[in-house]
């Protein structure tokens, strides 16, 4: 692919190079540089077909050389092949480290993450990485001297190159078409990691997405809703979320984990829900997707911002609603309640570098229920179990397991550290969840309380090389989406509620469960009758008596 008959320009002690040369210089170095886990994948999805395997690196080879030889003109050769070893570059660490799948879900959760939330995965050992593997190339790329041939004859060539190498794919792709239908349909991230193809075609379908959504307004739901009857004891009816952030079922010793990660709330009378799956492996798509009508296969992203969800049933039945977030955002959810973002009071007791500890959640707790007038529910969104930075997430006195991981590079720490350090985690969530019962438990004499705490997705610690989350949910691990669900009743709620909580916890030990309950179950427990409610979904449903259900739809 030499480039011939080239114009020739003044002396230079820079190297000329023809531009499609270049491109395929620039495709050698991407493919066998940057996709290191993308190769490692597809050899092994390959490894009984290695003739297959062959034909595939081909032919994938020759897309990404059409590619890159499509942008191959004057002014703009180097801006885009120095782009996309830049994007390479960074993908590969994400890739490479954690076992990261870059995808348009990824890309909004990139995209709505805060400054102190990104800074902890920028890490010495990223920088190094971008550095050797991106900018320097990326030098090399600036510096050389790219010697055109005539506008006609490049167009020429360069439709030549272009064809060639599609002409090589669809070849290759047709002589083992048996076999790669059979691994897609096995393996759907075959392509998932592919550098820098795939990180950029999710940025554009989030940046498109991204402009639609500007200009959605949500359709009214549950307008009809209503309280059934108040109390029978005439105290305001209280109901706390507690939306965790990362926290998976597997570490959680109510659920029967080695370490005793909860200790607090094993005290509490909670009923643990011990078989609970997420509705995504992100916030940015369990947030808005749990408190929404939608179960998780029917709810889409754009289905949860054309829709109200849960807080606005509850504002349409009179129900006092409030949001204290001390994580990244509500995602919308909030969008007509009143909303609170906590790390921007940089509190000195509670926070540090623009994040804060969970206890300043538990702390506005106090002063929200001391102007309690009437039926009332709030939302507390937590920095929870968020990684990679573990330690950051409690105070020293939780720090129970050890050695723990402190630093933000999984690289420079044991996996029995980072575990430690997730455990603690957990730990701490465990003392702020039993800490808000505290709360209502203070207040028993003037409201009837309960909590419910659920996680928006799990984690991964490095099982089979993954880590963190948002892997996308047909090939998540379960580590991602399994999840820790519980429910705490105050005495008299249960008893005038009509709550069997013998039932409950049988029920709640044997079934299965999703976040497609909980905007089902928060109706219920707070006695709200409406259409859109679905007595299914309720998981108090089958653990009270049918008078107290009847009117609820």
């Amino acid at each position: 692919m030499n480039d011939k008959n080239i114009q020739p320009g003044r002396q230079s002690v820079r190297p000329a190079i023809g531009s499609v040369t270049l491109c395929l210089l620039t495709t050698i170095y991407i493919l066998l540089v940057t996709n290191q886990t993308f190769w490692t994948k597809a050899y092994g999805y390959f490894i009984a077909e290695p003739t297959a395997f062959a034909a595939f690196a081909i032919g994938i080879a020759a897309a990404i050389m059409a590619l890159f030889t499509f942008f191959s003109a004057k002014y703009l050769t180097k801006p885009i092949l120095i782009f996309f070893v830049l994007v390479a570059a960074v993908s590969s660490w994400f890739n490479d480290q954690f076992g990261v799948i870059i995808d348009k879900e990824m890309i909004r959760n990139a995209a709505v993450s805060t400054g102190a939330e990104a800074g902890h995965l920028i890490t010495l050992r990223f920088a190094t990485h971008v550095l050797l593997t991106g900018v320097l190339p990326s030098l090399v790329i600036a510096w050389v001297r790219i010697a055109h041939r005539p506008l006609l004859k490049k167009l020429a060539h360069n439709t030549a190159v272009i064809l060639s190498c599609l002409a090589v794919f669809v070849i290759a792709g047709t002589s083992f078409y048996k076999t790669f239908a059979g691994v897609g349909r096995a393996h759907p991230d075959l392509v998932d990691m592919l550098n820098p193809v795939m990180p950029i075609t999710s940025a554009v379908r989030y940046a498109i997405n991204s402009r639609k959504d500007s200009s959605i307004v949500a359709q009214p739901l549950g307008t009809d809703a209503h309280r059934v009857g108040t109390n029978d004891n005439g105290k305001p009816r209280v109901t706390i979320i507690v939306a965790g952030e990362t926290a998976r079922a597997q570490n959680f010793s109510l659920g029967g984990y080695g370490k005793m990660t909860n200790p607090e709330l094993a005290k509490q009378n909670v009923v643990y829900f011990p078989n609970t799956s997420s509705c995504g492996t992100a916030t940015a798509t369990s947030i808005p997707c749990l408190f929404s009508v939608y179960t998780r296969e029917q709810y889409t992203h754009l289905k949860g911002l054309e829709t109200q969800n849960l807080l606005d049933v509850l504002t349409h039945a009179k129900v006092d609603v409030s949001w204290l977030d001390n994580d990244t955002g509500s995602y919308h959810v909030t969008d007509r309640v009143p909303y609170t973002y906590l790390p921007t009071s940089a509190d000195p007791r509670f926070c540090k570098d623009g994040e804060c500890l969970d206890a300043i959640l538990v702390d506005k707790v106090d002063n929200w229920l001391d102007h309690i007038k009437g039926d009332s529910v709030l939302v507390l969104h937590q920095l929870g179990s968020h990684g990679p930075a573990y330690y950051q997430r409690y105070p020293d006195e939780f720090r129970r397991f050890t050695p723990d991981c402190r630093a933000n590079d999984f690289g420079s720490c044991t996996p029995e550290e980072i575990t430690n350090a997730y455990d603690n985690t957990i730990l701490y969530t465990d003392h702020i969840v039993s800490a808000v019962i505290d709360k209502l438990k203070q207040r028993s004499n003037s409201l009837s309380g309960a909590v419910v705490y659920f996680s928006d997705h799990g984690e991964s610690l490095g099982e089979n090389g993954i880590y963190l989350h948002g892997t996308p949910y047909i090939i998540a691990p379960a580590q991602q989406t399994h999840v820790p669900f519980l429910v705490w009743l105050a005495d008299d709620l249960a008893k005038t509620g009509g709550y069997d909580m013998t039932c409950l916890a049988k029920r709640a030990a044997d079934g299965t469960h999703s976040h497609d309950n909980i905007f089902h179950s928060v109706l219920g427990l707070m006695d709200i009758a409406t259409k859109v409610y679905d007595r299914s979904l309720d998981v108090f449903a089958e653990c009270r008596p049918p008078n107290k259900l009847a009117q609820l739809n």
